[in-house]
């Protein structure tokens, strides 16, 4: 089985334990996860609702997210689909402080920042 290329990140080392890499999809998918738990965020962009992603497992839920880590440090960039009649700026606010809280806390990750694009709106009783 050849190994998989995907970027990790040191996060932790204990000389006689070991150490914890962690990798970007993984800092995605805390970001999209963080991100669909604020109401009016209705999914990621190009992607499935958060209804379907138990059925097709989490790689379908980072489809809306970038990250770019380096040196201790992330960025986060997510492109959401939020249902319509929501305050926009109230709810971007909210979901940037949840992504990069939970990213801090899971991770130990400083967040630089969380850039959000509004790809759509969600039509009235869409779901």
């Amino acid at each position: 089985m050849e190994p998989e290329s995907r970027n990790t990140h040191k996060v932790y080392e204990k000389e006689k334990i070991g150490e914890v890499s962690i990798a970007d999809e993984v800092v995605a998918i805390i970001a999209a996860l963080a991100a669909m738990e604020i109401d009016g965020v209705d999914s990621m962009a190009g992607n499935i609702s958060s209804e379907l992603v138990s059925k097709l497992g989490m790689k379908n839920l980072s489809k809306g997210v970038k990250v770019l880590v380096t040196d201790g440090s992330v960025s986060v960039d997510l492109a959401l689909v939020i249902r319509y009649g929501y305050h926009i700026p109230q709810v971007c606010e909210q979901v940037q402080e949840r992504v990069k809280n939970a990213i801090e806390t899971m991770t130990g990750l400083t967040v630089l920042d969380v850039n959000v694009k509004i790809a759509a709106v969600s039509e009235i009783g869409a779901n």
